[in-house]
C-alpha cells in the first residue's frame, strides 16, 4: 500500500483508455492530454515530503498487518488497516491527491477498481 501504488492506480484508467485509442477522436486525446497535463501539475502542489513520511508509515503498517497475519492474529490486522485508512482518509495530503485524481474521472468507462465506495467488509486483509 505504497503511495507510488496510488499514484499508479489514478493512473489505471489511463491505460485501460489507451487500450481503445483507436475509436478515440482526435479532441478526445487532446482532451486526456491537457488533463494529464492539469493532474501532473496538482501533483506537483502536494507536499511530497509529507507524502515520503506517508509512504514510510504505510510500509511500516504493512509490514506489521503481515507479521499480525502470520501470527493468526487476523481480527487485530483488520482492525489495524481500518485504523489506517481511516487515517490515511483524513490525512490532507491524501485528500490533495485524490482531488488531483478527480481531473481523470469521467475519461475511461467505470472500472471496478475505481469503486472507492464499493463494500469491501467481506474481504479480509490477511486473504
Amino acid at each position: 500500500m505504497r503511495i507510488s501504488g496510488i499514484i499508479l492506480l489514478l493512473l489505471m484508467p489511463m491505460v485501460a483508455l489507451a487500450q481503445d485509442y483507436q475509436s478515440m477522436s482526435e479532441e478526445d486525446v487532446q482532451k486526456m492530454m491537457q488533463q494529464m497535463q492539469e493532474m501532473q501539475s496538482c501533483m506537483q502542489n502536494v507536499d511530497q515530503a509529507k507524502l515520503k513520511v506517508l509512504e514510510q508509515r504505510s510500509d511500516q503498517v504493512e509490514a506489521e498487518v503481515k507479521a499480525l497475519c502470520a501470527s493468526g492474529k487476523r481480527d487485530e490486522a483488520q482492525k489495524k488497516v481500518i485504523s489506517f485508512g481511516k487515517e490515511m482518509a483524513k490525512d490532507p495530503a491524501m485528500k490533495a491527491m485524490r482531488k488531483c485524481g478527480e481531473t481523470m474521472k469521467g475519461m475511461t468507462p467505470k472500472a471496478p477498481f475505481i469503486d472507492q465506495d464499493k463494500d469491501r467488509s467481506s474481504r479480509h486483509v490477511c486473504d
